[in-house]
């Protein structure tokens, strides 16, 4: 576990500068409430059928809530819907996804094909934790360790997280340090260079790998 003044100066580092592009303010936010409120309706009834699915099939709840890391640094709750087996980390306590992960639920493997279990985060959207795209948001456990072995890590903190990003439509889901050395280099670039074309670049590439399931090389 992190030393509490050590994660207040990180959280002062990310939170001292940001992307210089105007976009990534105002204009970002209200494009983020704005798609959340469009896609609302049609992800309430995705949800909807879902929450049933995963009753009917599976014991347990049918959300799973979460604290992850967000912008600056600060911890927020975040949800999705069930696609695992309850209590999943019990033995084993905070681990990273598997190929295959034999914890996931069939049904919950047919959620995760087309990011079904995804959508609860349109709630955070409209709260102010996530944004529509940007890197994906780390649990707590994991961020004390990778901020050790990736000197860089928190430079992906100097934007709210996403449900989808620049990251997540080249690579699959993070089995080791060594993939999320290889994302970081797409948050950093995602950062850095962060735009509106940027942002429908990646909205369009969300799409494309929801339907086909590749990601490009």
């Amino acid at each position: 576990m992190d030393h509490p003044a050590s994660t207040m100066e990180a959280r002062s580092a990310v939170t001292a500068a940001g992307p210089r592009s105007p976009y990534a303010g105002a204009p970002k936010r209200a494009l983020d409430v704005l798609g959340a409120l469009i896609l609302l309706p049609g992800a309430l009834l995705a949800m909807g059928l879902a929450a049933v699915a995963t009753k009917l099939t599976s014991p347990g709840s049918v959300l799973y809530v979460q604290r992850r890391v967000g912008l600056g640094g600060r911890e927020f709750t975040f949800v999705k819907v069930r696609t695992m087996v309850p209590d999943a980390e019990r033995e084993t306590g905070p681990v990273w996804a598997a190929p295959r992960d034999p914890r996931v639920t069939p049904l919950g493997r047919l959620l995760r094909r087309f990011r079904i279990d995804e959508l609860p985060q349109l709630w955070c959207v409209l709260r102010g934790d996530m944004s529509l795209i940007g890197p994906r948001p780390e649990r707590p456990h994991f961020v004390g360790r990778l901020r050790r072995h990736l000197p860089s890590y928190d430079e992906r903190l100097l934007v709210r997280p996403g449900i989808s990003g620049w990251a997540q439509v080249h690579r699959p889901s993070d089995t080791c340090v060594a993939d999320v050395a290889e994302k970081l280099s797409y948050d950093r670039e995602y950062v850095h260079g962060l735009s509106l074309g940027l942002d429908l670049r990646i909205a369009i590439a969300t799409l494309g790998v929801v339907i086909t399931n590749r990601f490009p090389r």
